[in-house]
């Protein structure tokens, strides 16, 4: 097999964790594969986006062109159309695709953690409407907690999903005045995040009054959220598991490969490892 070359457009493109997951990805299935970084200014996506097309076999694309990068491809595939964000680019037939839910739900899964019932999104960016789309495709009723400056977007976001799923039941209240009671509780805001890794989004009243917790922020692997959950009880789980999963399923789609569970926990560990060893999460 001839060798793949594949990579992760943004701007600015900062420390990824990208190259090191795709590279531990690749070797469990034996691909002889090269993943590199572009960072590209966005006056220059009508010169790079046709360029990379042409030279790869496949790309990932990380803020701020999810959606930007759309009019360049020929298909829009899955639930990428439904969010209106490709992260996942196949070069062979130009065709876009999202994997950020695929690997939401695979990480919940392997924590132990159940879509259902009442779910409280933390948070109304790009990564709010995935986790809330996704709980609407699994019938859960859904509370935004944002700032009084995000109350807009997180209305406009549901209004977007029910176009999808008019039966879609959700609210949205000031983050200060949540309460708890959640099934699933979803931090989407990046608070926690390294370097202030001391903040937390919601009171610790908040947390003892759910039953689960999932972060998206992977870096440190256990915020402060993440470790207050588990003080009072809670089932919680990190980002990491997020960013591998839809790293694997990426090269599902590019290879045609599959991973066991096993195979991406392991991943996940050394991804933890390389961050905390280079990145300082922890």
């Amino acid at each position: 097999m001839s060798k793949k070359h594949f990579a992760v457009i943004g701007h600015p493109i900062g420390h990824t964790m990208s190259p090191f997951i795709h590279r531990e990805l690749f070797r469990l299935n034996g691909i002889d594969g090269e993943y590199t970084t572009e960072d590209i200014q966005p006056d220059a996506l009508d010169r790079e986006i046709p360029r990379l097309l042409r030279e790869l076999d496949g790309f990932n694309v990380t803020i701020p062109y999810k959606s930007a990068v759309i009019p360049y491809l020929d298909s829009i595939e899955g639930v990428a159309e439904e969010y209106g964000s490709v992260n996942t680019v196949r070069c062979a037939d130009r065709s876009g695709r999202t994997t950020d839910p695929t690997g939401f739900v695979r990480a919940l899964g392997a924590a132990g953690i159940e879509l259902s019932g009442e779910v409280c999104v933390l948070g109304a960016g790009g990564v709010s409407r995935v986790f809330a789309g996704e709980a609407a495709r699994a019938g859960c009723e859904v509370t935004f907690g944002v700032l009084e400056s995000d109350k807009a977007s997180a209305e406009r976001i549901i209004e977007d999903i029910r176009k999808h799923h008019p039966e879609f039941r959700a609210n949205v209240k000031d983050i200060g005045g949540l309460e708890g009671g959640y099934d699933l509780l979803i931090n989407a805001t990046p608070v926690g995040m390294y370097p202030r890794t001391n903040a937390m989004p919601v009171a610790k009243e908040v947390l003892g009054r759910s039953k689960a917790v999932f972060d998206a922020v992977y870096n440190p692997e256990n915020t402060e959220l993440i470790k207050s959950a588990r003080e009072l009880g809670c089932k919680a789980q990190g980002g990491m598991p997020m960013l591998v999963w839809q790293a694997a399923a990426a090269q599902e789609i590019w290879l045609g490969v599959k991973f066991e569970s096993e195979e991406v926990v392991k991943v996940i560990t050394s991804a933890t490892e390389y961050m905390n060893e280079n990145f300082r999460g922890n």
